[in-house]
């Protein structure tokens, strides 16, 4: 932004002695002094130079820099108007004011529809002056919306880095940590086994801890792996049928299902744009936390599906412990957990597993409960489109 532009969105339009560099698009030297003796007159200090065909136009704005430039409408061989075709073509934003002596509603029209900030008549310049103001206040303005625009996307990009890195560590990591602590589980069990009962009491609890700790992080290690690799997962999406889909699953955790005596019925279940194993992840987590979190009664899980707009929205309802509405965002929070782990097993990733499935095609996520009350999980995912394709990535 020049400096005219600067002081005069700082301190208004009664700056006096604001430096003003014009480029003055007119063929007749009277109006031209008309229009300069105006701008001096109200405080500007004017620096002009004056063009008169396209190719000095051309030539004058790559080799100057303008703040605004003023062009009559009527130019003999040429017209103003192409002032802003040119602009347009070299993608340079440099305000632009028609100038002229006569201008119908039509041709004025068409000058803003072009890019023109203004337009003033010749019999009326003075006007000029608070018309050169408002452009000059404008393409700041319009500045700091790109400059703010171009932060939040480098952000955006940053935020997306940093993510993938996140990402990519928590893959290495638990993907390298894995034969490690597979040889310190092995050789704490095979000392746990070669001398319990030979030493005293306090060793074999201390073995116990030790084999238990390594247990419990290798499970917490391929939790980790398989969260970090929906992210990495080579997923194509497709139309997935999800009647068939939660039909697999149940066969899948048919003795949890047959050993809590759960019952789990579903409606007609539309077909959704995603990757089929992943949508069978949702489910199956989701009716897992079902039979899990359960009361003295039989579980009783019911799966419905409704359209919302480009959506499909699925909901899970179970009549177990419930959830307390406070919890409701944590729940989703990778490794929480809202009880004792002698409660209820687990490490508290499956709905953050979840979450990241739904969210990567779009959709949104949560809980709709009270406690003691059973818990509702909703979700949404996307129905095909008229335009995507088979084998389009997400």
């Amino acid at each position: 932004m020049s400096s005219a532009g600067t002081k005069l969105e700082l301190q208004g339009s009664t700056e006096t002695n604001a430096r003003l560099q014009v480029l003055l698009v007119e063929d007749n030297p009277a109006d031209a002094e008309l229009m300069l003796r105006e701008l001096r007159k109200n405080g500007f200090d004017v620096s002009t130079t004056v063009v008169q065909t396209p190719t000095e136009f051309q030539r004058r704005i790559k080799e100057e820099s303008p703040d605004i430039i003023l062009a009559d409408y009527n130019l003999g061989e040429w017209r103003g108007v192409e002032v802003l075709k040119i602009l347009h073509a070299e993608g340079i934003d440099i305000p632009v004011i028609m100038v002229t002596g006569a201008l119908g509603d039509v041709a004025a029209v068409e000058c803003i529809k072009q890019g023109a900030t203004d337009y003033v008549l010749k019999d009326n310049v003075a006007r000029l002056p608070e018309a050169i103001r408002s452009a000059l206040r404008d393409k700041h303005e319009r500045s700091l919306r790109h400059q703010a625009e171009g932060d939040l996307a480098r952000k955006v990009d940053e935020l997306a880095r940093s993510n993938a890195d996140l990402e990519q560590f928590a893959y290495v990591a638990s993907h390298d940590l894995q034969e490690p602590l597979r040889m310190v589980t092995a050789y704490t069990q095979l000392l746990a086994e070669r001398y319990r009962g030979k030493l005293d009491a306090d060793a074999d609890k201390f073995m116990g801890y030790a084999s238990e700790g390594a247990l419990r992080m290798q499970v917490l290690i391929h939790d980790l792996l398989a969260f970090s690799r929906i992210g990495r997962h080579d997923a194509v999406t497709g139309s997935v049928d999800c009647n068939v889909v939660v039909e697999e699953v149940l066969q899948v955790l048919a003795s949890a299902i047959r050993e809590s005596g759960t019952v789990v019925t579903h409606a007609a279940l539309p077909a959704v744009w995603a990757d089929r194993t992943q949508v069978a992840q949702v489910f199956q987590n989701l009716i897992q936390n079902a039979i899990k979190f359960r009361r003295q009664e039989p579980p009783v899980i019911s799966i419905q599906a409704e359209k919302a707009g480009q959506q499909w929205r699925f909901s899970v309802s179970d009549n177990g412990i419930g959830i307390a509405p406070e919890y409701a965002e944590n729940i989703f929070v990778v490794f929480q957990r809202l009880h004792a782990r002698g409660e209820y097993p687990g490490n508290g990733i499956g709905l953050a597993i979840c979450k990241k499935i739904v969210e990567r095609y779009g959709g949104k996520i949560w809980v709709e409960s009270q406690a003691d009350s059973g818990a509702t999980f909703k979700f949404t995912l996307p129905s095909r489109g008229p335009d995507e394709r088979v084998g389009a990535r997400p």
